[in-house]
């Protein structure tokens, strides 16, 4: 089965930026290649099970299992050497990235507290973006009572749009709440 998302990219995102952008082909037209979910926490300097808790959660959140990432290199005043465990990472794509932004956008941007739209401003001018969350809770996966602590993650969409133009288009006909850019 199709996750709904990409139907909705084929059957009416698709034709509506062709249409919009008038590309020659078909296969000008923007697409998402993946999506980058990463937490980096330092306090998994002095504790190693906050950073074990959070990659499980960002496991959970995502249905698949984290990268730790490691420090590149060494900050004396931080306590930090190089190689030391700092977050977790997860690369969604095909099926998996799809689905989790189906339940970003349905399920988790709802219930961040007051909320007003994503930030227009956060496009790398390749036609990227990227957003924070400050809290995991907002995913219905993550039972209240068994975290830890509230940790923070922020979400990269990687698109194949050569413009912020053309990703903005893309990212607003999928359904990602942006507010009005001022």
């Amino acid at each position: 089965m199709q996750p709904r998302l990409k139907t909705q990219y084929r059957e009416t995102v698709l034709p509506h930026l062709h249409k919009e952008f008038n590309y020659g082909n078909v296969m000008e037209v923007p697409k998402l290649q993946k999506i980058v979910v990463n937490t980096c926490l330092k306090e998994a300097i002095t504790n190693m099970k906050i950073l074990d808790s959070a990659a499980e959660e960002l496991g959970l959140i995502t249905g698949q299992k984290p990268i730790i990432t490691r420090a590149r290199n060494s900050i004396a005043n931080f306590k930090l050497r190089e190689g030391m465990p700092l977050g977790a990472k997860v690369t969604l794509r095909s099926t998996m990235m799809w689905e989790f932004l189906d339940r970003l956008i349905s399920v988790a941007t709802p219930r961040i507290r007051d909320f007003r739209g994503l930030n227009p401003n956060g496009f790398d001018g390749r036609g990227n973006y990227s957003m924070g969350l400050t809290e995991q809770i907002v995913f219905p996966e993550i039972e209240y009572d068994k975290v830890q602590r509230i940790t923070g993650m922020n979400i990269t969409f990687v698109t194949t749009a050569k413009t912020d133009e053309e990703g903005h288009a893309l990212l607003k006909a999928l359904g990602l709440p942006f507010a009005d850019k001022k």
